[in-house]
């Protein structure tokens, strides 16, 4: 789930926990840039991953025609795009708030490392 149910806000992970041995984590966690990707673009990176970049395999897996999968493919770069760009906005609003003295610089440079695909 991605979106609040109430309004279709994105959500934000607030909460991380161990199962192994049960200890949680509470604070402001980002979720890697492809994990915040829409459902089916998700299904389309997955596919094209799945395929090894082979676009007419995965046409037929998909069973659309090469340009209707072109066009998905040209939606997915799309999101990517809007997703880097939002993250670079982020990133910069970060740093603003460690040079305002309002976050630690740890905590802004983690915040930062996860928006990258960082652990």
């Amino acid at each position: 789930m991605h979106q609040c149910l109430n309004c279709e806000s994105n959500l934000a992970v607030a909460k991380l926990h161990c199962e192994a041995c049960q200890v949680s984590y509470e604070g402001d966690f980002s979720l890697p840039r492809l994990a915040r990707l829409s459902p089916p673009h998700q299904h389309l990176a997955e596919q094209l991953v799945l395929a090894a970049g082979n676009l007419k395999l995965m046409a037929t897996s998909l069973e659309v025609s090469y340009p209707t999968l072109r066009k998905r493919l040209d939606e997915l770069v799309e999101a990517v795009v809007r997703l880097r760009s939002d993250d670079d906005a982020r990133t910069v609003e970060l740093l603003k708030a460690v040079e305002a003295g309002e976050m630690l610089p740890e905590t802004a440079a983690r915040l930062i490392k996860e928006l990258k695909g960082g652990l």
